[in-house]
């Protein structure tokens, strides 16, 4: 049997007060801090949550790949 890889994808949400860009990137960087083998991102969806007083919050939805390791 030739050698197979198989990747699973979960959705993240990353947060900000800078940008949606920054929202992503800093989801990317916590989610490879416990899963190994990163592979891609997609953006899915980008919003704004509004706070008391006009604060703003950058809200980036995320698709993400990584290797999957199960057992046999």
């Amino acid at each position: 049997m030739s050698d197979l890889s198989v990747y699973k994808v979960i959705e993240l949400i990353g947060t900000s007060d800078k940008s949606w860009e920054d929202a992503a990137a800093g989801a990317v960087k916590k989610a490879s801090k416990t899963l190994r083998d990163l592979r891609v991102a997609e953006v899915i969806r980008q919003d704004l949550d509004i706070g008391d007083g006009g604060a703003v919050t950058y809200r980036t939805k995320l698709s993400v790949s990584f290797k999957f390791e199960g057992g046999e």
